[in-house]
């Protein structure tokens, strides 16, 4: 749980004739207007509330192709006649198969952008008439780098941007992966399916438990007295290196189609005696009171007192045990394991941090102990929080090297993607105030829900409340990512949302999505399957038991560019035509082409048309993943994809 980000840089342009309803910044009041602005009989998308035409380069405007039409034999062509004239802006087609408009529910629809494609002279096509072939993406691997300012980036130069999945299995043995007949088993089977949906990442799910097990239960006196942290004697190698060739089994198969990994200590409210999951029972220490854990809701134990007790223990590593450097440790084994391979784009420390000290204080003192955790009490003098109080102050017992530069003591490839706290005041309308990490190669990774869902299914239950509270959030997640400025990152760190959804709503996650994309944000879907979730939803699953794809598979499953070799000034998406239309920037500074990943399997099936202006398309026609090369020294390079036959020349 958490909030969401947007980049400070807007979008302003695009490479052909589109209209964007009120490009969803402000998108709250024309959601409370859309609401109810249509009936369920409607055939054509009511009019949004504003309308903005974003200017095309001259001569690329025509009209919509059809999305039912059938395309001929797949070929490529560059047109040289005269463009006619501009479709006026006003002019909107209606999809064939659009979802109806539910009465008081925001139309997502109406608040869709109108894409025209390219035409004229001077543009390349390229018409599909299906997949030919299934590419892996933009020439991986390839270590990435979070320089600075909000992109990820290749070694080539290229940014890029990804989407996924939560792949987290809570249950023994906490790691889903190649296990046949088991419900553990990650197959090739979903691997080849997340490919086809034009997903090129997996936030893969490991737990401390699993890889520290040790032996006994809570408050165990060795592990649990007060005083400086020593050798809680609870390690055993070989343990965790079983466990870690699951887990690299699970990167192999992702690799093989073409598929990052993200790593992700999962944790939720902390250990499995309050019906979450990730610490051992070893390193629980309740001050040696009986622990009764809650009912209802799983999340009712985040204010169970014997649960403060027990992380706050482990924030302020005041026990023999010494929790955070086991936990250190851990990390370590895992970076040893994974350092030099290109897959895995980096290690998530610690998933959802919290104290529940913080839905109660309005300046909380745990976000000074979480960055502590980050960068150990030695680097403290370098560190400060984001609130200006001055400079960081760790507890005692802190390692003086916390998990990013234990990480970093053996891994010199790899991201760090860092959490905020998610309880940083009641209600969270206040950026949390963590602050500069002196390391390089951090990303800031955040998660997004709302509170106004069912706590059964995990679905809204007031769609636009829901909608309204995120977009409060993006705000303050942008405020957190600059706060984080340092020295290796003066435009603050790179962004992820690394998760969001757990829901059937298509208006929910299709918003989620429509804003990251216009923000060029990468992002990760929770989840790919319920997995029988002891601290998640019924709705969460992207793949249902059955093998079909949630609701949501439609605004998920999307066309966008996955590596850009240069500056991208406009992406944009309509889940309901598939039209998609890039324009970006090229850099001569940039190796490498632009790779789109083309949604075939769910928006395209009769076909697409690709075309180019200022650049040429260097793909094949029906592979999924369309590559552009610059042409000269164009200011920009304009790239539409859209559902059916390529305009006639």
């Amino acid at each position: 749980m958490a909030l969401r980000f947007i980049n400070s840089k807007r979008v302003v342009l695009a490479g052909a004739a589109v209209i964007v309803c009120s490009p969803l910044l402000g998108v709250t009041g024309a959601l409370a207007a859309a609401a109810g602005a249509a009936t369920t009989t409607s055939t054509l998308a009511p009019k949004p509330v504003t309308t903005t035409t974003i200017a095309s380069p001259p001569t690329t405007t025509a009209p919509v192709a059809s999305t039912t039409s059938t395309t001929a034999k797949a070929q490529t062509t560059t047109s040289t006649s005269v463009a006619p004239s501009p479709v006026a802006p006003s002019t909107t087609t209606t999809t064939t198969g659009a979802p109806q408009h539910v009465v008081n529910q925001p139309n997502l629809n109406a608040l869709s952008p109108h894409i025209v494609p390219l035409h004229g002279a001077g543009v390349q096509y390229q018409a599909s008439s299906g997949v030919s072939g299934q590419g892996i993406g933009p020439n991986v691997p390839s270590f990435l780098s979070s320089p600075g300012g909000p992109y990820l980036y290749d070694s080539k130069g290229r940014i890029i941007l990804m989407h996924g999945v939560n792949v987290v299995y809570k249950h023994a043995p906490y790691i889903a992966y190649p296990d046949p007949g088991e419900p553990w088993n990650f197959s090739a089977t979903d691997a080849a399916k997340m490919q086809r949906l034009g997903f090129n990442v997996v936030r893969l799910g490991i737990e401390w438990q699993a890889l520290e097990p040790g032996s006994g239960g809570p408050n165990q006196p060795q592990v649990c007295t007060p005083g400086a942290p020593g050798n809680a004697h609870e390690w055993n190698s070989a343990i965790a290196q079983r466990y870690l060739n699951h887990v690299a089994a699970t990167v192999k198969l992702l690799a093989r189609y073409g598929i990052y990994t993200l790593l992700d200590m999962h944790q939720d409210v902390y250990n499995q005696n309050f019906r979450g999951e990730g610490a051992p029972d070893w390193a629980v220490c309740t001050n040696n009171v009986p622990i009764v854990p809650k009912g209802g809701r799983w999340s009712n134990n985040y204010s169970n007192p014997t649960l403060q007790t027990a992380v706050a223990h482990f924030w302020a590593n005041d026990v023999v045990g010494n929790l955070q450097g086991n936990f250190d440790l851990v990390w370590k084994t895992v970076a040893q394991k994974f350092k030099n391979n290109p897959w895995v784009i980096g290690y998530d420390p610690y998933n959802e941090p919290f104290s529940t000290e913080t839905q109660t204080a309005a300046e909380s003192t745990f976000t000074g102990q979480l960055e502590c955790f980050y960068i150990g009490k030695a680097h403290a003098s370098t560190a400060y929080l984001a609130n200006g109080a001055g400079a960081l102050t760790c507890p005692a017992g802190d390692p003086d090297n916390g998990v990013i530069p234990t990480i970093q003591s053996v891994d010199s490839h790899h991201l760090t993607f860092v959490e905020p706290d998610i309880y940083w005041v009641t209600g969270g309308n206040i950026p949390s105030q963590l602050g500069p990490l002196p390391f390089k190669r951090i990303v800031f990774n955040f998660h997004v829900y709302c509170g106004d869902r069912s706590p059964v299914t995990g679905n809204p239950t007031d769609l636009l409340r829901c909608l309204q509270s995120e977009e409060t959030a993006a705000s303050e997640q942008e405020i957190v990512r600059l706060s984080m400025s340092s020295a290796y990152q003066s435009a603050g760190p790179a962004g992820l949302m690394s998760e969001f959804g757990a829901t059937t709503s298509v208006a929910l996650a299709g918003f989620d999505v429509e804003w990251a994309g216009l923000d060029q944000l990468s992002w990760i879907y929770w989840a790919w399957k319920y997995y029988d979730d002891p601290t998640g939803s019924s709705a969460e699953g992207l793949v249902e038991p059955d093998g079909s794809y949630s609701p949501v598979v439609s605004v998920l499953s999307r066309t966008y560019p996955q590596a850009v070799a240069g500056a991208p000034n406009s992406v944009i998406f309509n889940p309901f035509t598939g039209a998609f239309n890039m324009v970006y920037s090229p850099s001569v500074a940039t190796q490498g082409v632009t790779t789109i990943a083309i949604a075939a399997s769910q928006h395209y099936p009769n076909g697409w048309c690709s075309a180019v202006k200022g650049g040429r398309i260097t793909s094949k026609p029906g592979a999924t993943h369309l590559t552009v090369q610059a042409v000269g020294r164009p200011a920009q390079v304009y790239i539409t994809v859209t559902a059916g036959a390529c305009p006639s020349s």
